[in-house]
């Protein structure tokens, strides 16, 4: 039984999965890891590029989102009890160089705890060089800002969808209502630093796509920088609101 599950969402990427694969089939990595690709109802021929190359696919009938891809992946992760989850994007964006890093960082004591969730950044001092359209880089901007003043941590790339995460934080993010179905990204890193989970931030080497459309494509960006921000402030409320009723319990119980 390997210890790692590789999970890549995907939406029509017939043209940029054979490449992700090819690299992922190496024997450092196929050693410890098996994939597995959520396919979210493509209309191209990704599905069966997948199965041609004996990988575990999991087809949506349903367009329903990154968020619900990652989710279903966790809970096929649970059930077959790998220990770490390391998510990529089908793309190519994220270079398969990372998984061997997160792997590493993920065996890692810091703080004198292992991490529960590991982000690959490309905003660090020793990340690759990664250009960033002026809407984005606003967007990261007030998320950091805003990370910053709730829970007094400083992430650099808080919308990266490149991640390890421990068999704790994916028991977490695999139960109902926990992991946000559309745009999981600052708002679940914000919860989980809240919550008390370990998390850490290592450089990682990213590429430009170079086929097919990004989600935050156009001036989805403007949208999803509303969203997020909404999606923040939501969190930050409810934990406080979590926090404040256990301790009444707590002083009840006294």
């Amino acid at each position: 039984m390997k210890e790692v599950l590789i999970i890549i969402p995907a939406y029509n990427e017939e043209k940029n999965i054979n490449k992700v694969l090819d690299k992922l089939e190496e024997p450092e990595i196929k050693e410890i890891a098996d994939i597995l690709v959520m396919n979210d109802a493509s209309s191209d021929n990704t599905n069966w590029i997948v199965k041609q190359r004996n990988h575990a696919v999991v087809t949506h009938i349903f367009n329903l989102g990154y968020g619900s891809a990652l989710q279903l992946g966790y809970k096929y992760a649970i059930r077959r009890n790998y220990k770490y989850v390391i998510q990529m994007d089908a793309d190519g964006q994220h270079d398969v160089c990372n998984i061997l890093n997160i792997y590493k960082a993920l065996k890692t004591k810091y703080n004198d705890s292992y991490p529960d969730i590991v982000l690959g950044s490309r905003y660090l001092k020793d990340s690759s060089p990664y250009k960033t359209s002026f809407l984005k880089e606003l967007a990261y901007s007030i998320f950091r800002t805003f990370i910053k003043m709730s829970t007094g941590r400083t992430i650099m790339d808080p919308t990266t969808g490149l991640q390890g995460l421990s068999w704790r934080a994916v028991l977490y993010y695999s139960k109902y209502g926990n992991f946000d179905e559309r745009y999981p990204d600052a708002n679940m890193i914000t919860g989980m630093i809240l919550k008390g989970y370990n998390v850490v931030e290592i450089p990682a080497v990213m590429h430009s796509r170079e086929f097919g459309k990004s989600m935050h494509s156009g001036l989805k960006p403007i949208w999803y920088m509303c969203h997020m921000t909404l999606s923040l402030i939501a969190v930050v409320v409810r934990q406080h609101k979590e926090k404040r009723r256990m301790e009444r319990y707590k002083k009840h119980e006294q």
